[in-house]
């Protein structure tokens, strides 16, 4: 069965000479059976690597548009969170202002209800004088029989005085209630108030506390996003800090010293501490974001080989190992060569060893070159589109 596949190979992939004629004189070289195999092996390999890298490119993309719907609606649910917060403090505000006019009425009771005492001991100084002078009566009638007619004319004045005295001290116990009554009813209604307080004090700490969750989960979204596309950026050997120019806002400091009071700090402080944070990383996503439109990620080449590496190689005409700052790719004659990424023309024309040659910026320190063209489609200053 060996020999057979062997015989099969030899007769599909037999050995070739390929010929060149220079001033009357022919040279050829052999390209044999295993070397045939072993290039269809690596076109066949480049062709899957180009296929499986423009659809994970594509998907990529996707999910990054997803991911940045996402980032919006987190954003609008955000923004309703605080205008709900917003409302709640208004709520507050209305509630201690209340309690604090209870406060008031409540004080102004307590007053009245110590000069309704005030006046209950005076009355009473009263009762236990006009009983001195009721004995003093008594004692006289025994004593002055003759002068009846005329104590019995004060008696009746004094009865008389005494029953207006009872009248008016059923009238001040009868205020007395009302005022005790009304300090029930205003010590009940702290009591109900202070419990609305509380709830809704427990109210704000658990919307507090859900919207830092919700916060912390779209930080943690948005780092793990800025990590993959970090990682991205730099297998093609870039630092991204390098390309792109971020200013952290916290580095503008300063300002007049003012002593720290911890019991100024609102709870909303960390809450807006994480959303400080929350800005700073979705700022450097949105750098990363456009700085990856304008990096080269393709070939020039819609179908191409590799011909000489980057790095390392022995030079093509003398031979000697030397430093090969750029890649070679080989195509069909007359192929097309497209830009890798958007950018302006910076040169195009004749360049020495380069022939024809076009030097693209993509701006962010970013430049791709491109030599050995056979021709020329652009000018300098010209804008160009990838692919």
């Amino acid at each position: 069965m060996f020999s057979r596949m062997r015989d099969w190979t030899v007769a599909v992939f037999p050995e070739r000479q390929i010929h060149f004629r220079t001033s009357g004189r022919v040279n050829y070289f052999r390209v044999k059976t295993p070397v045939q195999l072993i290039t269809i092996f690596l076109l066949g390999i480049s062709g899957w690597w180009i296929a499986y890298t423009s659809y994970s490119y594509i998907e990529h993309g996707k999910e990054i548009l997803a991911k940045n719907g996402q980032i919006a609606s987190a954003r609008l649910a955000y923004h309703s969170l605080l205008g709900e917060v917003s409302e709640y403090q208004s709520k507050f505000n209305t509630i201690t202002n209340d309690l604090e006019r209870n406060h008031a009425t409540m004080v102004a009771l307590v007053d009245r209800n110590n000069k309704l005492r005030e006046s209950l001991r005076d009355i009473s100084k009263e009762l236990r004088t006009t009983k001195n002078d009721r004995a003093r009566v008594v004692d006289a009638r025994e004593t002055l029989i003759n002068k009846l007619a005329e104590l019995k004319d004060n008696m009746n004045g004094v009865t008389n005085h005494n029953f207006e005295l009872k009248d008016n001290l059923n009238a001040i116990e009868s205020d007395l209630k009302t005022a005790l009554s009304e300090r029930n009813h205003a010590l009940f209604e702290k009591s109900r108030i202070k419990n609305y307080v509380g709830q809704l004090e427990a109210r704000l700490k658990e919307l507090n506390r859900s919207q830092h969750t919700s916060i912390q989960r779209l930080s943690d979204h948005t780092i793990g996003q800025i990590s993959g596309l970090e990682r991205i950026i730099k297998l093609t050997g870039i630092d991204p800090k390098q390309i792109i120019n971020f200013d952290d806002p916290q580095t503008g400091q300063g300002g007049p010293f003012f002593p720290f009071d911890s019991t100024e700090v609102s709870p909303a402080t960390g809450l807006k501490k994480k959303l400080d944070n929350l800005d700073l990383h979705l700022a450097w996503l949105n750098s990363l974001q456009t700085a990856m439109r304008f990096i080269p990620m393709s070939a020039p080449l819609q179908s191409y080989y590799i011909t000489s590496g980057y790095g390392k190689r022995r030079d093509p005409i003398n031979k000697r190992w030397a430093a090969h700052y750029g890649v070679d790719f080989g195509s069909n004659i007359k192929a097309s060569v497209y830009a890798t990424a958007p950018g302006i023309v910076r040169l195009a024309g004749w360049k020495g060893r380069y022939g024809r040659y076009v030097e693209i910026d993509h701006g962010n320190g970013l430049r791709t070159r491109y030599g050995h063209l056979g021709k020329i489609y652009v000018k300098r200053g010209e804008k160009v589109e990838f692919q």
